[in-house]
């Protein structure tokens, strides 16, 4: 839930009531009414109007500037990984996977008993 007076971005306009999508606004009031579609009440300076909207419609800036940041990083891993023919690297980032993976994906090679193997397997099969 946003908090009053936090500056929020138009992302969609869900109802299309001509929203300026894309500019910002500041949340002046929560709509409680389990009647109402809508969420909150945002200030838009620009068009100097008060726009009734619902939550799908409104990100918080700080949000949406760190989701930007993410994907400018990981487009300039891409670049430097295709600039450097490090294929590991691009699998890695196109994947999702995180260095920990790899490390986890090795199996352990300990030696455990007929008993505690049978007693292992019945509780993943109970679970």
């Amino acid at each position: 839930m946003l908090r009053l007076g936090e500056r929020v971005v138009i992302v969609g306009d869900a109802f299309e009531q001509n929203l300026p999508v894309g500019e910002y606004g500041y949340v002046i009031a929560y709509d409680r009414n389990p009647d109402n579609a809508f969420d909150y009440v945002i200030r838009a300076p620009k068009p100097g109007r008060n726009y009734y909207v619902p939550a799908s419609d409104v990100e918080s800036e700080e949000l949406l500037l760190e989701y930007e940041a993410e994907r400018a990083i990981q487009e300039a891993l891409i670049d430097y990984a295709l600039a450097t023919h490090n294929e590991k690297l691009f699998l890695q980032i196109l994947n999702g996977e995180d260095n920990d993976a790899d490390e986890q994906k090795e199996p352990t090679k300990e030696v455990i008993s007929q008993a505690e193997f049978i007693k292992q397997v019945n509780l993943r099969a109970w679970i």
